[in-house]
């Protein structure tokens, strides 16, 4: 039930309208092989209206967005996995839709590819187009995404920043602290916040609340005590360890 609404306009009311605001890049590839990369974004770009001039200047600045152009005259059944990943992006992105919808565009590629794809992406939503990411991979989630959503067996179960998320768990972040004399496991103890203190090696290990409060307590303390520090290294609570706390370590089928 409700209604779907894309730049304002109604999806049941104004199904033309919306559907060329849309740009859908799929996980299973939409391009044909035995196409040219330029002949398959050109087709596409058709699809949504766009023809002469305006098509060739749009197939061209895709081509090059993605990082094509001098593959543009190959058969797409020639280019590697990458890149049909990303000929598959051009073809959704050629009409520069208002709302662009990728589902597992990095799926099986090489790291040049996907960094390519995402650093693409960032610059895409920069410009002014809206983004909506699927993935399994939680790593991309948190680099690109400014708003994320988990899903758990078809039902979303959170919603937020990468901020918000965090704070709906109560996990402990890893804080190492390397210092210039011994430090009293009471001392660090008594900070809000500290639920574990370990030492080794002149290095003190410390488990606690997920805050930026924590740490300006201990830098604030141990300065009281003219004790430096000499290094630090916070280890923050991230999105893969939020997605199993919310949904649970067992496996899945």
């Amino acid at each position: 039930a409700g209604e779907v609404f894309v730049d304002g306009h109604n999806l049941d009311k104004e199904m033309r309208k919306v559907k060329s605001l849309l740009g859908v890049v799929p996980q299973d590839l939409a391009i044909y092989p035995d196409l040219s990369g330029r002949a398959n974004v050109s087709f596409f770009g058709s699809l949504y209206g766009l023809s002469g001039a305006e098509l060739k200047k749009s197939v061209d600045e895709v081509l090059e967005f993605v990082g094509l152009t001098d593959r543009a005259k190959d058969l797409a059944k020639t280019y590697s996995g990458g890149m049909k990943r990303r000929l598959n992006m051009a073809c959704g992105m050629v009409h520069r839709p208002k709302l662009l919808i990728l589902d597992e565009p990095t799926v099986g590629i090489d790291p040049q590819s996907r960094n390519h794809i995402l650093d693409a992406l960032v610059r895409l939503n920069e410009e002014g187009t809206n983004i909506l990411y699927t993935t399994h991979y939680m790593e991309e989630a948190q680099s690109i995404c400014k708003r994320i959503s988990i899903l758990d067996q078809g039902q979303m179960i959170a919603q937020g920043t990468l901020s918000d998320l965090r704070g709906l768990l109560n996990e402990k972040r890893n804080i190492e602290l390397s210092v210039s004399s011994p430090v009293s496991r009471g001392l660090i103890e008594s900070i809000e916040g500290v639920y574990e203190v370990s030492f080794s090696n002149g290095t003190v290990h410390v488990k606690g609340s997920d805050s930026t409060e924590l740490i300006k307590h201990l830098i604030d303390t141990l300065h009281r005590e003219n004790i430096d520090i000499r290094d630090m290294r916070i280890e923050e609570v991230n999105l893969e360890d939020i997605f199993l706390g919310l949904t649970g370590r067992k496996l899945r089928d």
